[in-house]
């Protein structure tokens, strides 16, 4: 499976008032971290792939994490993003969170390849993924 790592320091509006990360922000990080692993899979930036397949984007449809070492103001982090599963509109997504060389979080998120519900304006719906964006993440 492709992974895409990237290096991300740990700003003071990241903290709590414990000075720790306030954790949705890490949901922000592994949001960003899907997308540039799907950048680096099919060689587009995330508005010109949600362009060319005309598509909406690829809504969080469930999520968790285990939070095992805590980061605060200053750190620097590693995300490892990678597909872990993909399905015919939907795929998983794993993030581990590297503090150092240990593993400070393991999160995982399913999202679903969604475009605009043709019965239903205003409202989308899971299309097929296509299969060159299927292939691409399994390296």
């Amino acid at each position: 499976m492709l992974v895409n790592s990237r290096d991300i320091e740990i700003e003071w509006g990241d903290c709590d008032a414990a000075g720790i990360v306030f954790y949705p922000r890490y949901f922000a990080m592994f949001d960003a971290s899907t997308a540039y692993l799907l950048e680096k899979a099919i060689g587009m930036k995330k508005i010109a792939w949600t362009k060319h397949y005309g598509i909406v984007g690829i809504p969080m449809v469930d999520t968790g994490a285990k939070f095992i070492i805590p980061s605060r103001y200053g750190d620097v982090i590693r995300i490892e993003t990678q597909a872990s599963e993909i399905r015919r509109s939907s795929f998983d997504i794993l993030h581990r969170v590297y503090k150092s060389d240990a593993l400070a979080i393991e999160a995982r998120e399913t999202r679903v390849w969604a475009g605009v519900d043709p019965d239903a304006p205003g409202r989308i719906k899971g299309y097929a993924i296509p299969d060159e964006v299927a292939a691409a993440p399994r390296g």
